[in-house]
């Protein structure tokens, strides 16, 4: 049975809040807004975490008439996704893993446009055996519903599944529900949470997917 590798999209994979923070500081020096904001969009934002809406919301507030609703719309929709880059190790770790057998399939949170907009500009799409994307199936991450239909979408079982990810809540949490071995993604970053452990910890996805295929069982 082939083994099943489920990554984390945004900040994993790719790193979406530098790709928003390029966009962010391109879309203030087109409206000539203060370089300093650069601070507070991106508290606003908070990782993407915080819902379009209320962003696009803030921000339309913070800028009035300085600045079109449809730009405020443009940098939401298309900023990141424009200038994800997949790193050089990130693919090579992903082309090891598959050479060695492995399914590969992205699971993420959010809307279905702006997230295969990110996969495809990253290519992904080329190195991935498949994706599900939170709106698309209806089920969010850390619910076990997201992490079975990424499973039904390539055919593979979660019975030897990892789950790759940069979320505590959404990826480990999600993978120690149902059992499964997971690599946290830490940045660097301590890990905090009593309640529930990692399999393992990597500072970076290509450290974290060399860990999950060279591990026994």
């Amino acid at each position: 049975m082939m083994p099943l590798l489920m990554l984390d999209l945004d900040n994993t994979l790719v790193d979406r809040d530098a790709a928003f923070r390029a966009a962010v500081q391109a879309f203030l020096a087109e409206h000539g807004l203060p370089d300093a904001d650069l601070r507070w969009v991106m508290t606003v934002d908070a990782g993407g975490y915080t819902p379009r809406h209320d962003v696009a919301a803030a921000v339309a507030d913070r800028y009035g008439a300085l600045v079109p609703t449809g730009a405020i719309g443009a940098l939401l929709d298309h900023g990141a996704a424009d200038r994800v880059v997949l790193a050089r190790s990130s693919r090579e770790a992903l082309s090891t893993a598959r050479a060695d057998g492995w399914t590969c399939v992205v699971v993420t949170n959010g809307r279905t446009a702006q997230q295969e907009a990110k996969i495809r500009t990253a290519g992904l799409d080329r190195l991935v055996q498949g994706w599900v994307i939170s709106e698309g199936v209806g089920h969010k991450k850390p619910q076990p519903e997201i992490f079975h239909a990424a499973a039904e979408a390539v055919g593979v079982s979660l019975s030897r599944a990892w789950v790759i990810g940069d979320s505590p809540h959404a990826d480990i949490a999600g993978a120690d529900a149902l059992g499964l071995r997971s690599v946290w993604v830490s940045a660097g970053r301590p890990w905090t949470h009593d309640s529930y452990q990692p399999t393992h910890m990597a500072d970076d996805v290509a450290s974290a997917i060399s860990y999950a295929i060279a591990a026994p069982g």
